[in-house]
């Protein structure tokens, strides 16, 4: 089994939560909002999943636009849960280090 990083867009509506806000307090408005994952599905199944509802993150749900396979594509397929958990928590730092609101369970 192998395993994916994925990388979703939010709408800038996800702002106006304040637990949004608080996990992300170097946040500069003017970037871009993300959800950042993993799974052992493709991107685009669990994108689908966050949509439908299917143990979906509620800000990915309701507020996710695309996928950033820009962001993502370069680690995908992964060996192991472990080195997957790591990227996304790579991945996370990264963004909110350029000032981007960033949610990652």
């Amino acid at each position: 089994m192998s395993y994916n990083v994925y990388v979703i867009e939010l709408d800038k509506e996800v702002l106006k939560s304040r637990k949004f806000r608080t996990y992300n307090p170097q946040l500069k408005p003017e970037k871009t909002c993300f959800y950042v994952g993993q799974s052992c599905h493709s991107p685009d199944v669990r994108f689908r999943q966050h949509k439908d509802g299917y143990k979906a993150n509620r800000f990915a749900k309701k507020y996710g636009l695309r996928l950033r396979v820009d962001i993502y594509e370069i680690f995908n397929p992964i060996k192991t849960r472990d080195a997957a958990e790591r990227i996304e928590q790579g991945i996370t730092e990264k963004l909110r280090e350029l000032g981007h609101g960033v949610w990652s369970n």
